[in-house]
């Protein structure tokens, strides 16, 4: 049986309103305490209309459920013939006790009019979804998610408890899906809007493993601007809205796009499965390819690790806040350079700033001399790119020629640098390494599994490089200019090195 709600759509508008009207009278720092950003109904219908049809009685789940957006999008879906549901079943997760008033109230209007039954609560769903997946009692055959955005703290009570599931992960919203995730019946189906951060890095690594032991990829959904999914809110957050079959068999992968949450230029193509994961790739990276067109990367002569190359990608050692008392704001007697990402300046170095806001040198003794390494030349890519900038990996090289009075620099943590087991580089490599990880092509493959400004030394990892006689090549070729090449330029000479 079908059930239709008349004015359904104006119901949804009026929850709409009501979340806009919350959300613009609360303080930011509440928002960012229970690290809640509620779902705009364009996105929420969007994400309802992501699910599959279905019959029968369905169980759903809303965890982190505001004032309700997302159940009710579902449910309108339901009225609009989208579902042949008998009957709903209808759970929702709200700790905060203003969005919950307005949760209760919503869902509460709906089940007036359809065969539906509300159990909404207002606990910490982290607790309640540990209990139920320690019982292992998987109800839901349905979950759509906007779950908190909030780092989770080592020694926490929700670091704890996620352990006690076999859940490993550092934010909320992964510990959200994942219990979410093991809530769900055999063939049940996920829908989250959730940050893009989880697709790569070393410390979502347990959580994407989980992810593919008990989940097939179904869709990926990609906003090309960082401020479409959550505008009101006004976050600039790279997200993704993904579908996940519990139990599934891992087939090829639907991604679409969109330029914002209208979705009137949605564009969808479809990848084998080794494209988004690469066989092979142990840290599991998820790649979102937003095109039919191959990876810039997958050339014939990009078959290199960087371990298979004989180097190593470290991220600098000196934490300046812990060596407070080393560091100094000009060199001095017993001093070596300490060197940021302001200090490199294309492929070279300007070092000693004359009021620079970060020290110049810090100090040497027993208790420094374990964070610094040879002088030398090495490759150095800055780990935070600005969200304006057109490329997310910037790399320079330091230049040792001016630090002949020190036989030790220090490399400060906001950058990676590639070293031979802690060893300075040749020029000609070090320069190479620098010109190929500048190029539109390094870019456009890194974007493809990054969606934010951070790049980790596992990323550099776990990219493929050209040989060492082309990057030789590349670094012979920069050592004959007497100028910072432009980008033309640089992806010329790539595409010349790498025939």
């Amino acid at each position: 049986m079908t059930w239709r709600i008349v004015g359904s759509l104006e119901m949804l508008e009026k929850v709409d309103r009501i979340r806009k009207d919350v959300s613009a009278t609360t303080e930011q720092h509440h928002k960012s305490s229970f690290g809640q950003f509620m779902t705009p109904a364009p996105t929420a219908r969007f994400m309802a209309s992501l699910f599959p049809g279905a019959s029968g009685t369905c169980y759903l789940l809303d965890a982190g459920a505001g004032v309700g957006g997302l159940t009710c999008a579902f449910l309108d879906r339901w009225a609009e013939g989208g579902f042949q549901f008998d009957e709903v079943i209808a759970e929702a997760y709200e700790i905060d006790g203003r969005l919950n008033l307005h949760l209760r109230q919503h869902l509460a209007e709906y089940a007036a009019r359809m065969n539906l039954q509300t159990k909404v609560f207002d606990d910490d769903f982290i607790e309640a979804g540990v209990r139920r997946s320690i019982a292992r009692r998987p109800v839901f055959t349905h979950a759509i998610l906007n779950p908190p955005y909030k780092k989770i703290n080592t020694g926490s009570q929700h670091r704890m408890d996620l352990s006690r599931a076999g859940v490993e992960t550092v934010n909320l919203y992964t510990g959200f899906v994942a219990l979410a995730l093991d809530l769900l019946v055999e063939g049940g189906v996920l829908v989250a809007i959730i940050p893009r951060s989880f697709c790569n890095g070393p410390y979502y690594r347990p959580f994407r493993d989980w992810l593919f032991q008990r989940a097939a990829i179904r869709r990926v959904h990609l906003f090309d601007s960082r401020n479409s999914a959550f505008k009101d809110d006004k976050v600039l957050q790279e997200n993704v809205i993904i579908v996940l079959e519990r139990g599934g068999q891992q087939g090829a992968v639907t991604v679409s796009t969109s330029t914002d949450d209208t979705f009137t230029d949605l564009l969808l193509t479809q990848h084998d499965f080794s494209k988004i994961v690469h066989p092979g790739d142990r840290e599991r990276f998820i790649h979102i390819p937003t095109s039919e067109e191959v990876d810039p990367l997958d050339l014939p002569g990009l078959t290199y690790s960087i371990a298979s190359l004989g180097l190593k990608v470290s991220t600098g050692p000196v934490v300046d806040f812990r060596m407070r008392s080393h560091t100094r704001q000009m060199p001095e007697d017993g001093t070596v350079p300490l060197l940021y990402p302001g200090h490199l300046t294309g492929y070279g170095l300007r070092w000693p700033i004359e009021g620079f806001k970060k020290p110049n040198a810090i100090f040497v003794d027993d208790a420094s001399r374990k964070w610094l390494i040879p002088k030398g030349w090495y490759p150095v890519i800055r780990r935070f790119s600005s969200k304006e900038e057109r490329r997310r990996i910037v790399a320079g090289v330091i230049d040792p020629r001016g630090l002949d009075d020190f036989e030790l620099i220090g490399l400060e943590n906001h950058v990676n640098f590639i070293h031979e087991n802690k060893r300075p580089l040749t020029e000609v490599l070090a320069k190479g390494l620098a010109v190929f990880l500048n190029t539109s092509a390094v870019d456009a493959s890194f974007r493809r599994f990054n969606g934010h400004t951070q790049v980790n030394a596992s990323d550099l990892k776990n990219m493929r490089y050209p040989s060492r006689d082309v990057l030789t090549a590349l670094g012979e070729w920069l050592m004959r200019r007497n100028d910072i090449p432009d980008q033309e330029s640089i992806d010329a000479a790539f595409s010349e090195a790498i025939k």
